[in-house]
Order: structure tokens, then C-alpha cells, then sequence
């Protein structure tokens, strides 16, 4: 499919009711206005990919709750410009509460040591926030253990950091903090994913998409992770999520407009993007919201804080796959191509 398709695909699928009400989403129900500054004091949280975008975003809203939070990012330095943009010079408790750890998704052989570097300075972990990841980059492009980019740093990346901080997460529900991971997806799935949301025969071969096609893949890969996430850590009291924080002004919409049509179509799509604060509504409400227990673990978390109703969807070749052990299949493909490196 081409990145012209791909987008005409996109707006086109905008007619149906599941996507037009995640692109139109009603007003937040649940905001920074519902976690009061120093309510989660004594919680400890983390966000992949925090210096910028929506987790940059998510951060903001956390600060003045009282929580310790990391911000991962692949450099400490742009980590640390950001927790300055955060925190007033004057406020040195503040500061201190917002910590910087190194993460490369790119790179395998390094994840287990950032979850490391994490578990030397903490006991436990509440909320997970698995935000980072890439979206659009070239077909074939893959990550320093040739695995194709996007699912390789959205999904096999994220899923071994993880893996490595699964004890953390115990450690808090053993104090009955009920912990919460959170996976970001999109809604790209509905529209772009192939057939099931996800070919393994593709995956096997090494075969890729063009435009959006990969970043479609890759995003059905983490609503598969936080589906068999709920399944494989739920007794343990720990729940897992996906969220699509929304269609926001980001700098994604900029990276897809070689072709006229696709600028067009782009810049039109571009006109009703929301500000990403919203996409950090989202987030929060699948971190913090006290509506998510244990009865929605392993659901669909729309903008700005909405459960889906997956029996609704219009994927129903998708639910075929869930139905049919699409997410454990996916896990344990996502393991077997870390295992060599970890």
C-alpha cells in the first residue's frame, strides 16, 4: 500500500463510527483536575520517551502530584532540558523527584541494563507507561539487531524493559497498589493493519510495508502485548492496558507529504488535530482513573479516557485473531527475537 493510499485509507475509514468518535472524541472526563497535587506522593512512576511529545505532556500533569518519576529517554541530556522546562529553579524537592534514565529501544543489548539502573534506585513500580516509539520511517529500515524499526523498538524493545521490571510491579501490587502498565496504540490499527492486524507469515519473512503499513503493524503489536500482558500478570494484580492518546499535533503529520494528493489530504487532517495535552488526558486516565480495575484489564483505552467496547468494533477479523491466541503468539514471537541478545 502506498503512503497516498495509506492516508486515503486513513480518512476514509474516518466514516466509521468507532474511528470518527476517536477522532471527535467528547470533552476529558478525567484530567490533571482529578489527581490534586501531592495525591500520589509516595508512588513511583515511569514514562518511556518523556522529553518529548505526549509523554513530555504526561510528565507535566504528574509533577505537582507528589509521585517519584522517571523520564527515559535515549539521551540524558535531553532528558534533563526537559525536567528544567518542568520544575520552577526554586523548587529543589521538585527536581529531585523527576529522574532521568537512560533507554535505547534501538539497541537490545542495552534494555535489561536500563530496567537495572531503575531497580537500584527503586523497590517498586505503579504505573508503567510504555510511550516511546517511532512511527513512518522507511520501509526496511530495522534496529541495530536488524529488526524491523518500528516493531523492534515499539514492541520487542518495550517488551523486554518489561519483562526485566515485572518483579518491581509485584512488588507493588503485594502492597495492594493494584500497578498498572499502559501501552500506547493507535487507531491506525483499524484503519492500516492487514488482514488479522498482524501476518506472521510477514513477520517470519522479514516482509514490510510502505508509508504507514509497518507503523500500523507495530501498533496492533502492543494492543496484542497489553491483551496477553493482562492475561499472563493479571493474577498477580497487575493490570495492563492499551491507549490511543488521539489524533494530536504531533511531529508525525509532518514526515508524510512527498505527494500532492497526500499533502492535501495531510494538511486537511492536519486542521482538526488536537494539542497533545489531550493525548495526556488519555494516558493519564489509563494510569490514574480509578474507573480502570480489574474488570477492564486488557482493554482498549480511547480519547480522552474512554473504555472501548471491543464487541462494537468494526475489526472483526482482528477479535478473530485475539480469539485465536494472536496475542500470545505475538509475545512469544517478540521473545524469541530478543532472546539472542538479552
Amino acid at each position: 500500500m502506498s503512503e497516498v493510499s495509506n492516508v486515503m485509507s486513513l480518512v476514509g475509514s474516518m466514516f466509521s463510527p468507532s474511528f470518527f468518535t476517536q477522532y471527535f472524541p467528547p470533552s476529558p472526563k478525567f484530567t490533571d483536575k482529578d489527581v490534586p497535587p501531592g495525591s500520589q506522593k509516595g508512588k513511583v512512576f515511569l514514562v518511556t520517551g518523556a522529553n518529548s511529545g505526549v509523554g513530555f505532556e504526561l510528565v507535566k500533569l504528574l509533577y505537582p502530584t507528589g509521585a517519584t518519576i522517571y523520564l527515559t529517554s535515549r539521551s540524558k541530556d535531553r532528558a534533563r532540558a526537559a525536567i528544567r522546562e518542568i520544575v520552577p529553579e526554586s523548587d529543589k524537592e521538585g527536581a529531585a523527584r523527576l529522574k532521568v534514565l537512560q533507554l535505547d529501544l534501538n539497541d537490545l543489548t542495552t534494555v535489561k541494563g536500563s530496567a537495572a539502573a531503575f531497580a537500584s534506585q527503586e523497590s517498586r513500580l505503579d504505573v508503567l507507561w510504555l510511550n516511546a516509539g517511532i512511527g513512518g520511517v522507511a520501509p526496511g529500515a530495522t534496529t541495530k539487531q536488524n529488526i524491523e524499526a518500528h516493531l523492534g523498538i515499539n514492541c520487542v524493545g518495550h517488551l523486554v524493559f518489561l519483562e526485566a521490571l515485572v518483579p518491581l510491579l509485584r512488588a507493588s501490587a503485594a502492597k495492594d497498589r493494584i500497578p498498572r502498565v499502559v501501552w500506547a496504540t493507535s487507531n491506525f490499527v483499524e484503519a492500516l493493519s492487514p488482514e488479522g492486524g498482524i501476518n506472521f507469515s510477514d513477520l517470519d519473512c522479514g516482509e514490510t510495508r510502505p508509508g504507514l503499513g509497518d507503523y500500523a503493524i507495530s501498533k496492533c503489536g502492543n494492543f496484542f502485548l497489553a491483551l496477553e500482558g493482562a492475561r499472563r500478570y493479571g493474577g498477580d494484580g497487575i493490570i495492563s492496558v492499551a491507549e490511543h492518546p488521539g489524533m494530536l499535533k504531533t511531529e508525525f503529520w509532518d514526515k508524510h507529504g512527498q505527494a500532492a494528493l497526500l499533502s492535501a489530504a495531510a494538511f486537511a487532517m492536519k486542521l482538526t488535530l488536537y494539542e497533545q495535552k489531550y493525548g495526556a488526558y488519555t494516558m493519564l486516565y489509563s494510569g490514574l482513573s480509578p474507573e480502570i480495575t480489574m474488570e477492564q484489564n486488557g482493554a482498549y483505552i480511547m480519547p480522552w479516557g474512554r473504555v472501548m467496547d471491543l464487541n462494537k468494533w468494526p475489526r472483526k477479523d482482528i477479535l478473530k485473531t485475539i480469539d485465536e491466541q494472536g496475542p500470545r503468539k505475538f509475545w512469544e514471537w517478540c521473545e524469541e527475537k530478543a532472546k539472542p541478545y538479552i
